[in-house]
């Protein structure tokens, strides 16, 4: 299945790409290469208009990484709208904050191998 990104979407992620934060890095770092379960991860992917923080397309798997303003009432409903409208598009996201990434890296990849073998064998 393929989803459309406008145009403008690319240079947005190319920006995002070259200003990683701390745990984007170390998630990367982790997923790059097929290193876990041989699947290809792409990072700030876009996708109509948004920019995937991790993206696997085998699976339809997105990754989001949440900061500190992910915790705001107003973000989460933003959050909720964009993670529906990636359903409809047949992909499913799962979330980590930063904190999760940096200080319980093995949870996080073990909780991203069980996504991708539910969304390969659903």
């Amino acid at each position: 299945m393929h989803h459309q990104a406008a145009p403008q979407i690319f240079a947005n992620a190319k920006k995002l790409r070259e200003q990683r934060t701390p745990a984007e890095i170390a998630l990367w770092e982790a997923l790059r290469d097929k290193q876990l379960g041989g699947f290809r991860f792409r990072q700030q992917h876009p996708i109509e208009d948004y920019v995937l923080d991790f993206y696997c397309h085998s699976a339809h798997l997105a990754i989001e990484l949440d900061g500190e303003y992910h915790f705001s009432e107003e973000q989460q409903r933003l959050d909720e709208g964009r993670t529906a409208r990636l359903y409809v598009l047949g992909i499913k996201v799962i979330r980590f904050s930063n904190h999760e990434v940096l200080y319980h890296l093995a949870t996080v990849l073990a909780d991203i191998a069980q996504a991708l073998i539910e969304e390969t064998h659903s």
